[in-house]
């Protein structure tokens, strides 16, 4: 079943630019079918110990279980933050056929 198979992956990025670029990167290379960029948002964190707020650009990021390593090892590589947001949420049910469009897009493991 195709949805055992696919991810959403969240992150934040600083602005609207980085957030073409790195989505542009993403489904180029492969390591994702689709990537959402969302209105910017304001974000309240904590980081060093002291409470922050920056305006982010939310990315949603469809892609498969097999290639989230490779997905979150560019993404990191690509993003200015020391510690980004980079979560997955797995997908427990969708429309077959958006699935299979997300799994057929997405480069395999296999290659190394």
């Amino acid at each position: 079943m195709p949805s055992i198979d696919c991810l959403l992956v969240v992150c934040n990025v600083p602005d609207q630019q980085l957030a073409g670029q790195i989505a542009a990167t993403l489904v180029a290379e492969q390591l994702a079918a689709c990537v959402n960029i969302l209105p910017p948002c304001r974000s309240v964190y904590r980081w060093q110990g002291a409470v922050e707020q920056a305006e982010e650009t939310p990315l949603l990021i469809k892609t498969r279980r097999d290639a989230y390593p490779r997905l979150e090892s560019r993404l990191a590589q690509l993003h200015p933050y020391e510690v980004p947001e980079i979560i997955a949420l797995p997908l427990e049910r969708g429309l077959p056929s958006y699935l299979t469009w997300v799994s057929s897009c997405v480069l395999s493991s296999g290659g190394g």
